[in-house]
């Protein structure tokens, strides 16, 4: 292999790096299909030009660089995505995708030809942060999403998915989706599992079942000071009460429920709201206990609805089952890299392939545990580490 990875990894962090960074917060702002993820799908094209690796576009939004025949089947397929959270970290995604090109080259740089050809993958919309729902792409590809139901999803300023494609979206594609053989995906870890290890990275065993759910609670709009205490029928009581609950209900079952994002009506300070619209965010390391969660979420909102005057209706936006990553191949993997096997509650694009072929996850070392956020970090020296790691699982599956 080369010498000084991590300063070529450095060196090609750097010019994305600036891309979609908000100078206040100093997170990213890449929603899918916007002007700075845009930019990037423009040097994802430009990097694999830079190889010799034709592109292709899946009518979905994804991309695809190919070592080898585009039309040639049992391919391993890598890679991960370049949209972010509002304000989110820097590695989440695009150090999947920076990491592909750079084991391409370590590869290469070690005589390394592949028998099987080689995919590197740009997923469009895996946070789900501009249109709402998750691993979209990916959701598109596999047929677990229907076009129709992708191409009306719309943004906060009303665009709708199809409308930002360019195009209905092509959904399913079995044709394409069986040339694949395996997949697998670098990602930086969301958590401090690694911090106190002498392991750069891990191999991931499973991802919690996990979905989205939307709380709508109807109340009546009225006058902030003219409206007397016991007259009024306010949502946002009904609403806090809800995101208390949800916090209990996960600790009680050792869970994960998160309420991020919050829209009111009128949204006025001096004015009670007619309607609170709230986002539950609910993981668990089974289903029983997820769907327990979610139900004794929405019994509690349900019985405060019926105290405060409001009424409450909840829509399942997104679900992801429970996904065990491919037992012999995470074995294999696991013992190739002399790396400790962890879960992980973040769904992922891998989390969506899993189901349709033998799928891997590779996490790099994240010192601050923190993920979603600015402080998401990794050093040179392990993001390099999780590129080796990497260029060694490809040349596993691609040539033995």
């Amino acid at each position: 292999m080369t010498d000084d990875l991590p300063g070529r990894f450095r060196a090609l962090w750097d010019e994305i790096a600036p891309v979609g960074r908000d100078a206040d917060s100093g997170g990213y702002l890449r929603y899918s299909l916007t002007e700075p993820e845009i930019e990037l799908r423009a040097w994802f094209r430009a990097q694999a030009e830079r190889r010799g690796l034709p592109v292709t576009e899946d009518g979905n939004g994804n991309l695809f660089a190919h070592w080898g025949d585009p039309e040639a089947s049992d391919a391993v397929l890598t890679g991960s995505h370049f949209d972010s959270v509002p304000h989110g970290g820097a590695y989440d995604g695009p150090l999947g995708i920076v990491s592909a090109f750079l084991a391409v080259d370590e590869l290469r740089a070690a005589g390394v030809t592949p028998h099987r050809p080689l995919v590197l993958a740009a997923f469009v919309e895996e946070e789900g942060a501009r249109f709402g729902v998750p691993c979209l792409g990916s959701r598109l590809l596999t047929g677990a999403l229907p076009p129709d139901r992708a191409a009306g999803l719309r943004d906060a300023a009303g665009v709708s998915f199809a409308e930002a494609l360019g195009d209905r979206p092509a959904g399913a594609r079995p044709e394409l989706l069986g040339r694949f053989g395996a997949f697998v995906e670098l990602h930086v870890e969301q958590g401090r599992a690694l911090v106190d290890t002498d392991a750069p990275v891990a191999v991931a065993s499973a991802i919690w079942p996990h979905g989205r759910w939307r709380f709508d609670v109807v109340g009546e709009g009225n006058h902030a000071g003219t409206t007397r205490m016991a007259d009024r029928r306010d949502p946002m009581l009904t609403y806090a009460f809800t995101v208390l609950a949800a916090n209990k209900e996960a600790r009680l079952r050792g869970a994960h429920a998160t309420v991020g994002r919050v829209a009111v009506e009128p949204n006025a300070t001096n004015a009670i709201p007619s309607k609170v619209t709230g986002w539950l965010d609910a993981r668990a390391a089974d289903p029983q206990t997820l769907t327990g969660l979610v139900d004794a979420v929405w019994g509690k909102a349900a019985e405060r609805a019926r105290r405060d005057g409001t009424v409450v209706t909840v829509t399942e936006e997104s679900a992801t089952p429970l996904v065990a990553f491919d037992g012999g191949l995470a074995e294999r993997l696991a013992t190739l890299l002399d790396a400790p096997v962890l879960p992980t509650g973040a769904g992922h694009d891998a989390g969506v392939l899993a189901a349709h072929l033998p799928t891997a996850m590779l996490f790099v070392r994240n010192p601050t545990g923190v993920s979603h956020s600015p402080a998401e970090a990794a050093t040179d020296d392990d993001c390099a580490a999780g590129v080796r790691a990497l260029a060694r699982v490809l040349e596993e599956l691609t040539c033995r």
